[in-house]
């Protein structure tokens, strides 16, 4: 294939603004699907995306496209737009030439237009701003290209009014993808240099490798040499997506394809990669990915114990499919035994719980998530912590270390107000205030990573009537007056419900979870005691009083003493059974205080 007829591009956009129904209108109207086999959200596979209607997985597809008499090939990989999935949309950036930047027409520049735009930036793409949904009744087309101009810096003056629902201005879309999105540069005679930037596991194949060949190229029965594994590989199968995989024998500088070996775990391969062929030329490996950071940690126990096994069946079967997401063994002596997994944020935390009880039939208890925190020990050294049970004793430490995020929120002006005052209460820092037009203002802050995981989203949505968007990135680690409050039922600490909090929240968060738990726990025929306390000062009691049975129901007169001391012997029982008896927590009572934030009003 010749190189000047290849486009290499992708549709990345804030979520919710119809990336996918476009996708799906550039596969009708180049004609790659057939109209009976047409359906929406055609390249989101799993039913999670198609339920949800978000992108999860970056997906790769070919399309042919006719113009000025020549046919050109067009390779559109479609990204998610949340926050939680930016890691998919640096991985498909870096596999480009050009980005259509798609705005919705009646919602405006949201926060991640702006996060994936500086990406594409970073990536030195050529960027087409594209106007979308411009068939609503609402539509703001020229505000909208302001927004653009002040938030992102790209001149938005010709930017093409499309609808993804419609498919009108699509033809035109593709023309100008021709026009302005420039042609690969590298040579097909030069030494193969390929990037690996997505893979997926295939029951009956084994791995599948999405790559795209920057230099020279490879046919079918070569071997790869892949440069940062150092592992050999026989190409057995190689073809592009159009959109279902069709064998193509070999690709070629510029293309973007799939390559099938006999490579059987997904640890066997890593994204970012480069691949080349075998005792070839020495080439240098092409800039790769950061290895994703994972931001939020939980552990999943399953209901029942004999489940263990299972459930680690499960994680293993996911951990093929996304590789971004950690787990490794953990036991807790309120929960049994369980696993503590990593993840990139709380949606995506979210997704591996829903796939997990749906696609392997699992009933799990999550406990609260938290963030990694980096303790500076009295020695010297440093060390991080993913759970509130791994922090030390206060004597072992001198401070705890908390991850910061510098935010962006974009609200409507009339909900500044409500806005500002979330984030002082979140311990969030202002850094400054931009009004992208007259109705739209961005505001930026400095924040604690556990404030937005804990419900600051939540409050977000509700104060802002859905119209606030936020995004963050990771800006690093500041000290924090950080405490661990432990939970005690019955003077015994349940490690499950520990957790790292503020000092000036601590009182607060811990009459929470005793509130809960007083309603959920079923009274003992003894008194039990819940305590939220840090180190050991109880800083909150709740008290759940014991069931007392009617000793004196058989004394119908007689000596006042006799009655007494049935009263005497039973409250002696009453007081051994609470040095020893054990406390029955149900189920129910973690998931009502691990399930979520506070209790409503």
């Amino acid at each position: 294939m010749d190189r000047t007829l290849i486009r290499n591009f992708s549709i990345i956009a804030h979520i919710d603004h119809g990336k996918s129904t476009l996708a799906d209108r550039i596969l009708e109207v180049t004609g790659a699907v057939d109209k009976r086999q047409m359906r929406a959200q055609l390249l989101d596979s799993m039913d999670l995306e198609r339920e949800r209607g978000i992108t999860i997985k970056a997906s790769a597809v070919t399309v042919w496209h006719t113009y000025q008499g020549r046919k050109y090939q067009l390779n559109l990989i479609d990204t998610p737009g949340h926050v939680d999935f930016n890691y998919e949309v640096q991985k498909s950036l870096q596999a480009c030439e050009g980005a259509l930047l798609l705005v919705d027409c009646s919602q405006g520049v949201e926060a991640q237009t702006v996060a994936n735009a500086y990406l594409a930036i970073e990536c030195n793409l050529e960027i087409l701003p594209v106007l979308n949904k411009i068939d609503l009744p609402h539509a703001r087309p020229d505000e909208i290209v302001e927004e653009i101009e002040n938030a992102v810096g790209v001149d938005a003056t010709d930017a093409l009014k499309v609808s993804g629902k419609t498919g009108a201005g699509v033809a035109e879309l593709l023309d100008r993808i021709v026009e302005r999105i420039p042609a690969p540069k590298g040579s097909p005679d030069a030494p193969l240099r390929a990037l690996i930037f997505d893979a997926v596991y295939d029951e009956f194949r084994g791995i599948i490798v999405y790559l795209r060949v920057f230099e020279g190229s490879i046919s079918e029965r070569q071997v790869a040499h892949m440069l940062g594994t150092d592992r050999v590989y026989e190409a057995i199968e190689l073809g592009c997506f159009t959109p279902t995989m069709k064998r193509t024998g070999g690709l070629t500088a510029g293309e973007v394809g799939y390559f099938i070996s006999n490579i059987k775990t997904l640890g066997d391969v890593r994204i970012g990669d480069t691949i080349t062929l075998h005792k070839g030329p020495k080439v240098e490996m092409l800039p790769g990915y950061r290895p994703p950071v994972h931001m939020v940690y939980a552990d999943f126990y399953p209901t029942n114990n004999g489940d263990f096994e299972h459930l680690r069946e499960g994680l293993e079967t996911l951990s093929l499919s996304d590789s971004s997401f950690s787990y490794e063994p953990v036991t807790s002596e309120a929960l049994g035994f369980g696993f503590r997994c990593g993840f990139l944020g709380l949606l995506h935390m979210e997704i591996v719980q829903e796939r997990l009880e749906r696609e392997h039939d699992l009933d799990m208890v999550q406990t609260a998530p938290t963030v990694t925190y980096r303790v500076k020990m009295a020695a010297g050294e440093e060390k991080e912590i993913h759970s509130p049970g791994q922090l030390p004793q206060p004597d072992k430490y001198e401070e705890v270390l908390e991850p910061y995020a510098r935010i962006t929120v974009m609200v409507p002006s009339e909900y500044i107000g409500p806005m500002m005052q979330i984030c002082a209460d979140h311990r969030a820092q202002f850094v400054r205030q931009d009004h992208l037009s007259a109705t739209r203002v961005q505001l930026v802050y400095d924040i604690p990573l556990a404030e937005i995981i804990y419900d600051f989203y939540d409050k977000l949505k509700s104060s802002t009537r859905g119209y606030g968007t936020l995004n963050y990135e990771i800006t690093g680690y500041k000290q924090g007056e950080l405490v661990k409050l432990r939970i005690l039922v019955n003077g015994a600490e349940v490690d499950a419900l520990t957790t790292i909090v503020h000092k000036d929240q601590a009182e607060y968060r811990g009459r929470q979870i005793i509130k809960k738990l007083r309603k959920e726990i079923p009274r003992h025929l003894f008194e039990i005691a819940l305590q939220a306390a840090i180190d050991s000062r109880v800083i909150a009691r709740e008290t759940i009083s014991a069931l007392r049975k009617d000793v004196l129901a058989k004394c119908y007169g007689g000596d006042v003493s006799r009655k007494r001391k049935l009263l005497e012997k039973q409250k002696e029982g009453k007081r051994r059974m609470r040095q020893v008896g054990n406390v029955d927590i149900p189920q129910k009572a973690f998931l009502s205080v691990l399930g979520g934030g506070e209790e409503d009003g």
